[in-house]
């Protein structure tokens, strides 16, 4: 049996890059395995309290969040699901990233082997996590991906490793379209921002998937004031969701240089 694994830093992470291959590729017989690295702690409470405010309860947010995972993995038909239990270290820049358990600051080695052994448990082809950067320069993100090259490295198990991918023309595009719209996108995107359109390789078609994507997204309800694209009209939705982007890191088998499929050659 094929298998495909993605490695993610917090509840919800799983939905907007991988949601939509989650769900397509489980529809087509492939073994899913979703790893996610932290609990979330330094998300929104109950309420929308945010971290640092009185009422802010970690314990409070874990619990609602692991609930929400749970919800958007149905949504996703998530085969299995592997919980890290660290714990959450914030936007970069938060007082959560000086906590010394937190994800970024755990011991390094500890946090591969877990990786390291559940590479050997389900065996996956095809491995998906984040870019050096952690797409976007979160401190959970980055260990995400640090942790996930170096069990690959260390097992030798992953035929095609891959990172996930917002291309540069595809985020232009969508504040244009918002902007059309008359919609705020509150920040001005830099030029820099996302991957270069060029170093795309994989581009999957998930428009079968978008409606399933966006009831995973509606599930982490608790993160919503940061989930711009829920406050999107729905044909937006649907066009942010009909496709996922990737960049091939390596394949051990022959593949095409564009692929639209992360189990291309392996099939």
């Amino acid at each position: 049996m094929l298998t495909l694994m993605a490695v993610h830093a917090h509840p919800d992470d799983e939905v907007m890059g991988t949601g939509g291959i989650f769900a397509k590729y489980a529809a087509e017989g492939v073994r899913t395995v979703l790893v996610t690295c932290t609990n979330g702690d330094q998300g929104d409470g109950p309420g929308g309290v945010k971290p640092g405010q009185p009422g802010h309860s970690e314990a409070d947010v874990v619990k609602q969040r692991l609930a929400e995972l749970a919800e958007s993995v149905g949504h996703l038909n998530i085969g299995h699901v592997e919980l890290l239990g660290y714990r959450d270290s914030g936007m970069d820049g938060w007082d959560g990233n000086a906590s010394p358990d937190a994800f970024a600051n755990v011991d390094f080695d500890q946090a591969v082997a877990k990786v390291a052994a559940l590479m050997a448990e389900y065996r996956p082809e095809v491995v998906v996590t984040y870019d050096e950067n952690g797409n976007y320069g979160h401190p959970d993100h980055i260990q995400a991906h640090r942790v996930a090259v170096a069990a690959s490295d260390a097992t030798g198990i992953p035929v095609k490793f891959y990172y996930t991918a917002v291309p540069r023309g595809v985020i232009q595009a969508s504040v244009a379209a918002m902007k059309e719209q008359g919609m705020d996108p509150g920040w001005e995107v830099p030029d820099d921002f996302g991957t270069p359109d060029e170093l795309i390789t994989t581009v999957v078609d998930t428009h079968e998937q978008a409606e399933a994507k966006v009831a995973a997204l509606r599930a982490h309800a608790s993160q919503g004031d940061s989930i711009a694209l829920l406050s999107m009209p729905p044909e937006m939705q649907r066009m942010a969701m009909s496709t996922e982007h990737f960049v091939r890191v390596f394949t051990k088998v022959p593949a095409p240089d564009r692929e639209d499929d992360l189990f291309a050659g392996l099939r």
